[in-house]
């Protein structure tokens, strides 16, 4: 088993002793997220950050890559990395084979070998792994679960649709091989899907849609199917203009429930729907991978994953024009 970190040397805010903390990567989502996040957690002290490409943010170390950030900071204890995932896998095997404790953006990795390598890695080393299914921890999310659980589900339809030119303008690396693709946003409607049910979700088929200047898909559908039997269909786009459209929809014997906003928006049959709630999926992020450093356990679910690398495998590719963002 892991074994819990020993907090020794940084004192934080109210006297706690926090967690020495490294970022790798620092595009848009650690801007965006990552750092409020953290300086609202007293469990964590950010020392420093590596990213070749970006420039430094005020008042925090930078270096140009991972291995001379810990050669200047030595004391670090644990990592968030949040990189391309072409290359999040290993610099996630390098972190864990220094001790590190690892907070690991989703994608975890760019393939399913990869990851697993990572997890025995981890279990090996004795130290938390902790895949960023961030959309796990939207408001409507676990009360959608719940409420699920003393219900009969007949069918389940998710439509994740949203622009790549507003989300990634210019980020050639989610079209290149290993990018992903549409799939990028499309895991977090994955990773939602297989924390609401209590069964397995498999990949029967799927239909992807290939521009001429991508190697990854511009659009997917898919057709899942539980292991009872309940089928699943799913549609991502890329190429959504105007409002984004982050839904899933949960047919059961007492009705429909709707997840809206990426999980954020829960509205159960019969009842009001719930106002959509403050953005706080990467505060509880960092809240879980605190908890888990504590109690020396990891939470590495690959179940999104192997669902995106079951369609690659299974999916019909049919062309499309090319596209530019």
């Amino acid at each position: 088993m892991p074994r819990p970190l020993r907090y020794v040397g940084v004192i934080g805010r109210g006297g706690l002793v926090a967690i020495r903390l490294g970022i790798v990567g620092t595009g848009k989502i650690v801007r965006d997220q990552h750092l409020a996040a953290i300086a609202g957690n007293p469990a964590f002290a950010l020392l420093a950050t590596a990213d070749p490409a970006a420039a430094a943010m005020t008042g925090v170390p930078h270096y140009p890559d991972m291995a001379a950030m810990l050669a200047a900071h030595t004391d670090i204890q644990a990592l968030a990395i949040c990189t391309t995932p072409q290359v999040r896998g290993q610099l996630v095997l390098d972190a864990v084979a220094r001790g590190l404790h690892v907070l690991c953006e989703k994608p975890p990795a760019s393939g399913m070998a990869q990851a697993q390598a990572m997890a025995d890695a981890a279990h090996a080393g004795g130290v938390t792994l902790f895949a960023a299914w961030h959309s796990r921890f939207a408001a409507g999310v676990e009360p959608a679960r719940a409420w699920l659980a003393g219900r009969a589900i007949r069918s389940i339809s998710i439509t994740w649709r949203e622009d790549v030119c507003h989300w990634h303008p210019g980020q050639r690396w989610i079209d290149l091989a290993g990018g992903m693709g549409v799939f990028d946003p499309g895991i977090n409607a994955l990773s939602i899907l297989t924390a609401l049910l209590a069964e397995p979700v498999t990949m029967a088929s799927a239909s992807l849609e290939v521009p001429d200047n991508w190697q990854t898909p511009i659009a997917a559908r898919l057709a899942m199917r539980t292991a009872s039997g309940l089928p699943v269909a799913a549609d991502f786009d890329f190429r959504q203009q105007g409002p984004q459209t982050w839904r899933i929809a949960v047919e059961t014997d007492a009705g429909t429930l709707a997840l809206d906003l990426g999980g954020a928006h829960l509205t159960l049959p019969g009842q009001a729907a719930s106002p959509p709630a403050p953005d706080g999926e990467y505060a509880a992020l960092y809240a879980r991978f605190a908890d888990l450093i504590a109690r020396g356990e990891s939470d590495f679910d690959l179940a999104p994953l192997a669902l995106v690398a079951d369609a690659f495998l299974l999916g019909e590719r049919h062309p499309a024009p090319a596209f530019t963002h």
